[in-house]
């Protein structure tokens, strides 16, 4: 497996940042809901939807910018990198990304007072799931047969470890 340059890893990080996660916690939610409130919307439950947007939003950003600059690749399965991201947020939950994508979605669906864009948040979780099942842990498997063992080994799908997991030390959490 091959690593790009650093500014490929960017634009391209970039370009697919807009392509899947734009599509999927943008633009399709404005279709749903065209960014309009609710009928039942309130004023404290679209403040907890905009923190868990924003929250959402920088875990995102930090995950893409953590694959082009540590990993020398792309989130996209076409450029990916060209070695095992354990680090920032991947030392916590091994799907930072499905797990920001989909905060962003259920923070709309509270911001909007949305019961589409909840429902829609669950079928995209569980596409999340089955991808991840049945080929992205696979082929890490495959990709990184010394280290994703032990990465999976210490690191939670989805649910986030308490303090982060540094290969090679002891165990904490």
């Amino acid at each position: 497996m091959s690593e790009m340059d650093r500014n490929s890893a960017l634009v391209g990080s970039a370009a697919f940042l807009v392509l899947a996660p734009g599509t999927v916690a943008g633009l399709i939610p404005w279709l749903i809901t065209h960014w309009r409130f609710g009928d039942d919307a309130s004023a404290g439950v679209s403040i907890a939807g905009g923190i868990l947007m924003a929250l959402s939003l920088a875990l995102l950003l930090e995950c893409f910018l953590r694959f082009a600059v540590h990993g020398s690749g792309t989130p996209a399965p076409i450029a990916p990198t060209g070695k095992l991201v354990v680090s920032g947020a991947y030392a916590r939950v091994r799907n930072p990304m499905y797990v920001a994508v989909s905060g962003l979605i259920f923070g709309q669906a509270l911001f909007f007072a949305s019961a589409a864009l909840i429902a829609y948040g669950i079928v995209i979780w569980l596409m999340f799931l089955i991808f991840v099942l049945n080929y992205e842990e696979p082929r890490l498997r495959r990709d990184f047969p010394d280290d994703y063992p032990e990465y999976i080994a210490n690191v939670p799908r989805w649910r986030p470890r308490l303090s982060p997991w540094r290969p090679g030390a002891p165990e904490r959490d």
